[in-house]
């Protein structure tokens, strides 16, 4: 009897050896398909480029309108300067609170239609300048120059000359 209880408990004890063994591979193989998916995804963005082309329909009709016939244009004329960047543009603006909150709503809208675009929004310390920045892989620049014309044109002095 003492033998046979003696061989239950190593079988119980083998077997639960086995099922947590089992747990911490089917745990590790499900981590190891999360992994290769994660890579896989890493590879098919960092291959996947967007055309380089506005898809205004990436945005719904209000948001469109908002974005391409308010926002913009309010932006644009809010400009203080405009920074030529070897890869884009960078454009300073106002750095009150209602300003940075129209550039960031701008920013998000533009994420959509134009998906290639590198955007980034830097306030400079101590009360300083705020920036947006636009850039991306080669020909952003080009694309910006010629679908963006109006924003890197000169910005005008407060008697409204273009220097």
């Amino acid at each position: 009897m003492r033998k046979r209880n003696l061989m239950i408990s190593f079988a119980s004890v083998a077997l639960s050896v086995t099922l947590v063994s089992g747990l911490g591979l089917a745990t590790t193989g499900t981590t190891k398909n999360q992994e290769d998916k994660s890579e896989k995804d890493k590879t098919t963005s960092a291959t996947h480029q967007s055309p380089f082309a506005c898809d205004r329909l990436a945005l719904d009709p209000v948001a469109r309108k908002k974005h391409f016939d308010e926002l913009g244009p309010a932006l644009r004329s809010m400009r203080k300067a405009v920074r030529e960047l070897a890869d884009g543009f960078e454009f300073q603006f106002p750095s009150d609170p209602k300003s940075i909150a129209m550039v960031a709503e701008w920013a998000a809208g533009e994420r959509l239609c134009c998906p290639f675009f590198n955007i980034q929004l830097r306030m400079e310390p101590e009360g300083g300048p705020f920036w947006l920045r636009v850039t991306g892989r080669k020909g952003t620049k080009e694309f910006i120059k010629v679908d963006g014309a109006f924003w890197i044109q000169p910005v005008k002095d407060s008697a409204g000359n273009r220097p």
